[in-house]
């Protein structure tokens, strides 16, 4: 079977997105998926992942910025809405709220900071003990439909989808690549995108990929997370998502259909089990762990049952520094927008990869670390 020229592997986030914007510049494009897009066993199931402005760096912050147009085609031409903008509030000691709200004034967003005692009157159903950050516009990413929409307009223009085809390994023929799957099957391209989040570090060591390039790249951690529905002691109350660091950093956000539209989804961030890659999830969830968030739900939302009725974990493939990694070389493209924050750019991150992939345009050098320098 032939392909040509672009194969993107893993239809996740980031490969759905890099397939429908190459497949809509008119690309001949081959999507690869292991198991289903967005399936259970990556890092892109479930209808819940946080859409928010507020970070510490402006660079990310701007990013967010840059998406949103595209986040508004993408609704647009699928029909489909995959943000609900329920807000966001961010608190705690480690979170810097007023240093936030300089970022996103400096970026143009808009936001609002109230002491505690304002804050608690207007959303009760929390305990704040510094100053807030209030952001209206952030709010739930829906991922699976969100890769649904994507990938459905992928196909529309003409890309091609294989499912249950997971990638064995990748080998140079001539001035392109064959790409090896279930069973021996092939297909050939020109160039590859690696998408394949968690099981991106096994299938490193199976690329067409220079010595130099491979060791420039930062070291890959896969987290199994876990993460908790903690039912709403007022169903009609609405709820913002949340992040609160302090002595425990801790997310949280309406938990959609993932949680029957009953409950608030809250997580310890980067408190599950570090692995080599998703191969090794086996979907347990520690106990210590939800005794910890269950503990902290007890002490900080009084608005929710601190009693979990549903409970499951969750990929992040982490770099140390959190910067995502879209690098190219030898016409193989690595992508990995990850350490559990990549949801909200989606659709930006597959137009910087199909410039990549293309040559239509470059990508911020801190996204480069096997080809660029890391600077802001």
């Amino acid at each position: 079977m032939r392909a040509g020229p672009y194969v993107v592997v893993g239809a996740g986030l980031m490969g759905a997105a890099t397939a429908w914007q190459l497949a809509t510049r008119g690309e001949e494009v081959v999507l690869l998926e292991r198991d289903v897009p967005a399936g259970d066993q990556g890092s892109s199931h479930g209808s819940a992942r946080i859409f928010r402005y507020a970070y510490p760096e402006p660079f990310y912050a701007e990013l967010v910025v840059r998406a949103e147009p595209l986040w508004d085609q993408l609704e647009k031409d699928s029909g489909k809405q995959l943000i609900d903008r329920v807000g966001c509030v961010d608190h705690g000691r480690i979170r810097q709220p007023e240093d936030l709200a300089r970022v996103l004034e400096q970026a143009g967003v808009e936001h609002a900071l109230y002491s505690p005692a304002e804050a608690m009157e207007r959303w009760p159903q929390f305990i704040f003990d510094t100053p807030v950050l209030h952001q209206p516009a952030a709010g739930v990413l829906d991922a699976h439909t969100t890769v649904e929409a994507m990938v459905d307009l992928a196909v529309a223009a003409g890309a091609q989808l294989h499912t249950s085809w997971p990638v064995a390994f990748i080998t140079r023929s001539g001035t392109g690549f064959v790409v090896t799957g279930p069973d021996g099957a092939t297909l050939e391209a020109a160039h590859v995108v690696v998408a394949a989040g968690g099981w991106l570090p096994d299938l490193l060591q199976h690329l067409s990929l220079p010595p130099a390039f491979l060791a420039g790249l930062p070291r890959f951690t896969v987290m199994q997370e876990n993460a908790y529905h903690f039912p709403y002691r007022d169903a009609d109350q609405p709820w913002p998502t949340l992040i609160h660091k302090d002595d425990l950093q801790v997310y949280g956000l309406p938990g959609g259909l993932d949680a029957g539209f009953a409950g608030q989804k809250l997580a310890e961030y980067n408190g599950g089990r570090p692995m080599r890659s998703a191969a090794q999830q086996n979907g347990v969830i520690d106990p210590a762990n939800r005794a910890k968030v269950v503990e902290y739900v007890r002490r900080h939302l009084p608005g929710l049952v601190p009693e979990p009725y549903a409970e499951t974990t969750c990929l992040f493939t982490n770099t140390p520094d959190e910067n995502f990694v879209l690098d190219s070389a030898d016409s193989v493209t690595v992508v990995s927008p990850c350490s559990g924050h990549g949801a909200k750019f989606a659709p930006l991150i597959g137009a910087m990869v199909a410039d990549l992939a293309t040559g239509a345009g470059d990508v911020p050098a801190a996204f480069r670390p096997g080809t660029g320098t890391l600077v802001f």
